[in-house]
């Protein structure tokens, strides 16, 4: 249980198509009513129930219930310890789960969010492509969704890891600069990704890096077929993820309903790697932007897959002048 009395914390295992078993957790809060449904879909290498339960609990506190799921090889769940042999499984996984807890009776008619962080973002949004009116929106947090060109390997580089991959796929020989160093601005933070368990902490695997570059490879691709409504959000120092990257899907992505915050200073894991105070301004924004396009708790509305009324309005004032916020 939650050491929070306000949010209800519970965890569960289950079994994806494949028969491995996945790692599952749940917050919600504890005495008012939920206001809708947000799903996570966490970065390389992390997990749910720790990385992600600062992020679960405000959100819980603001009338949010949240569902976490740890990919497989990825936390608490089944699986060679961060080895993504199929991108589109990752992504398989979270869908199939979502709609297990989207359709039970007493969230039918809740509203729907993915927030996806990191590669997480890519997730969100192959989930999106997947199941394109199924949700009310998403929050991206600094995603992996276009390699910058100056980071992109050559071509000839990627063919040889490619034949390679086909002999030793987890291989953990793909150099990459330190994440937790690069990524997590609070040092006391950096100490605690590092006394994880549950945190891969090695060199990537050769299978799991060519599933990551041609996802979002993918993506990049294919930028102008989003079209739920999202906020993005990055921090200006980040250097994991470009934020050039976060607006080139700003400006392409087909979205009526599309806003764009950047953080001055901020690095990386806005999550979870920044002092407190810079993670509350995070989340504030982001509880802010849900509130504003989850239907009224006391709403008859049929159907929260269907555009309520306040989201027309927001679609309508979009169309005449973008939300925009640097």
């Amino acid at each position: 249980m939650s050491r929070d009395s306000s949010v209800r914390y519970s965890e569960n295992f289950i079994y994806n198509s494949r028969g491995v078993k996945l790692f599952t957790c749940t917050w919600l809060p504890d005495s008012t009513k939920i206001k809708a449904l947000v799903f996570f879909c966490h970065g390389y290498g992390v997990e749910c129930s720790e990385y992600m339960k600062g992020t679960a609990i405000r959100l819980a506190r603001a009338g949010f219930a949240v569902f976490g799921l740890d990919y497989e090889g990825h936390g608490k769940s089944d699986g060679l310890q961060c080895y993504i042999k199929s991108f589109s499984n990752v992504v398989d996984d979270c869908v199939d789960y979502f709609k297990t807890i989207r359709e039970r009776e007493e969230y039918r008619e809740k509203a729907r969010f993915l927030l996806g962080e990191s590669m997480g973002g890519a997730v969100a949004l192959r989930v999106h492509r997947k199941e394109p009116n199924d949700w009310n929106g998403a929050v991206l947090v600094a995603p992996m969704v276009k390699i910058a060109e100056e980071v992109k390997p050559p071509a000839i580089v990627i063919s040889i890891l490619t034949k390679l991959c086909t002999v030793f796929p987890t291989w953990k020989i793909v150099p990459i600069r330190d994440i937790i160093d690069t990524g997590f601005k609070d040092p006391l933070k950096r100490e605690e990704m590092r006394s994880s368990p549950y945190i891969y902490q090695d060199k990537p695997r050769l299978r799991s890096a060519l599933e990551l570059m041609n996802a979002s490879l993918d993506l990049e691709q294919r930028l102008n077929e989003v079209t739920l409504p999202f906020i993005v959000l990055h921090g200006e120092a980040d250097v994991v993820t470009d934020i050039e990257v976060s607006k080139t899907l700003y400006r392409t992505a087909s979205s009526f309903d599309k806003t764009l915050k950047t953080y001055p200073s901020m690095w990386h894991a806005l999550l979870f790697g920044e002092p407190e105070n810079n993670i509350d301004l995070v989340i504030s924004d982001i509880v802010a932007w849900l509130n504003e396009r989850s239907p009224d708790t006391e709403s008859n509305a049929s159907s929260p897959t269907l555009l309520t009324h306040s989201h027309l309005s927001l679609i309508d004032h979009n169309t005449k002048k973008e939300d925009l916020q640097i």
